[in-house]
Formats: structure tokens, sequence, C-alpha cells
């Protein structure tokens, strides 16, 4: 069996190590020297078909609307950039929001980031977008989906300042959840919003409208509603007096 000795490296060529030594200095040269990667934004393209979808998601398309939204999450931080949501392309991210909703039109998650993510982008137009968006599908399960239409209402009212579109959503929230799991406060809405806007009549009127309906069972919301009306009825008092 042979047996190889080491060699030491006077054993080498000169010019050995001195190629070795410019190889390094060089390389270390150009890293210095080398310009940064530029990041590139992609911008959201259209999604693929409905068909295509549920193709891909192989009969679980539960699961394959959460990877979507997952991913669709994550576009705004790409290698070596985090895009702000206000440049984000919304004619686009709605596409992909109801196609993701199409899969699995009981999850919640797509109306959450609708409206408490992407609709706090200081941007006024965008934000329109996406309420719009929200109240269409809102009215597709307004028993199940009632909590995205009230934040709308909160974004469009405190938010975008507008009161007649705030009004607008608050309506269409009580006229359209119905269903004894949506909460007292979020039908009535509308009531307090108008007491907001100094429409102390208009509150009143239908204010008492609803407690005579016999829609409210509870006690405890009766009696809550009936201070609020005492109190509306204060309010007139002291503006006839003005």
């Amino acid at each position: 069996m042979h047996r190889y000795q080491e060699r030491s490296v006077k054993a080498l060529p000169v010019w050995i190590p001195i190629l070795l030594t410019v190889a390094m200095t060089a390389q270390i040269i150009w890293h210095m020297h080398r310009p940064d990667p530029i990041a590139h934004f992609h911008r959201l393209t259209p999604p693929p078909v409905q068909s295509v979808l549920e193709m891909m998601s192989l009969g679980d398309p539960v699961a394959m609307s959460k990877i979507l939204m997952l991913w669709l999450q994550a576009h705004d931080n790409q290698p070596g950039i985090s895009v702000p949501f206000r440049q984000l392309d919304y004619s686009m991210l709605i596409h992909w929001l109801e196609a993701i909703l199409k899969l699995d039109p009981r999850a919640h998650y797509p109306l959450l980031a609708a409206s408490r993510v992407y609709g706090e982008v200081p941007d006024a137009e965008k934000q329109r977008q996406i309420l719009a968006f929200v109240a269409r599908e809102f009215q597709k399960d307004p028993d199940h989906r009632w909590p995205w239409m009230a934040h709308a209402v909160y974004i469009a009212r405190h938010k975008l300042k507008d009161e007649q579109l705030a009004l607008k959503y608050a309506r269409l929230l009580a006229d359209k959840a119905r269903g004894e799991n949506v909460p007292g406060w979020a039908k009535q809405m509308h009531i307090f919003l108008l007491e907001d806007m100094g429409e102390i009549e208009s509150a009143k009127i239908l204010l008492g409208a609803l407690l005579e309906s016999g829609q409210i069972e509870d006690p405890n919301e009766q009696a809550f509603l009936y201070q609020r009306l005492a109190e509306l009825e204060g309010k007139r008092g002291q503006t006839g007096r003005q």
C-alpha cells in the first residue's frame, strides 16, 4: 500500500502561492466594488380562473384558500424590499380576495384583511375601493360577514371622514344583517351615526320605531335603548330652547 507524504508549502512552485494571492485579492476587490443588488417590485398579476384554482386545490379548496391568503399577505414583503400597501394595485388585490372567497365562502380571513389591514391604508381612493368590495361581499352572507361591514362603517366615518358613506353602510348593515347572532349595536349603528351627525329627530324616530317593533327582546338592551331615547329627547329639548 502506497503512503502519501505531506509536502511542505516551500516545495510548491513559487508561482502557485502568488497566483492564489492575486486571485483572492481580486475577488475581495470585486466584492467591495460590486454594486448593491437592485430590488424589483413584482406587481400583482390577475389570479388564475376559478376552475384552475379549484383544480389546483386537489379537492381541498379550504386549504387552498388559506395558502393563497398567506401568499397574498406576504406579497408586500419581497426579497430586498418592503412594499407599502398604498403601492399595491387594489383592483388586482380585490380580484385575488374574490377568488379566495369563492374557494371558501365561510372564510373570515379575506374580509378581515380587507377591512382591518388593506382598509387602513392612508389612501382615500384605495380605501373606497376596498370598502366597496367589503360591502358587496357582505351582502352575500350578511349574518356571518357583519363584523367586517361594521368595521367598514368605522373606516368610512373616522378614517375617510365621509359621514354619508358611513351612514349608507350602516343602513345596509341594519337592513341585511338580521340574524340572532348579530348584536344590537351593529343593527343600530345608523341610529347612533344620525345622532353623531346632529340628526337628533331622525335618530329619535328610528330608535322609537325599533323599540315599538318588538325586535328587541333582551331586557338589558331594551333598557339601554330606552335610556338612549330619553337622552335624545333631552338633546332635542335643549336644541329647541337655543
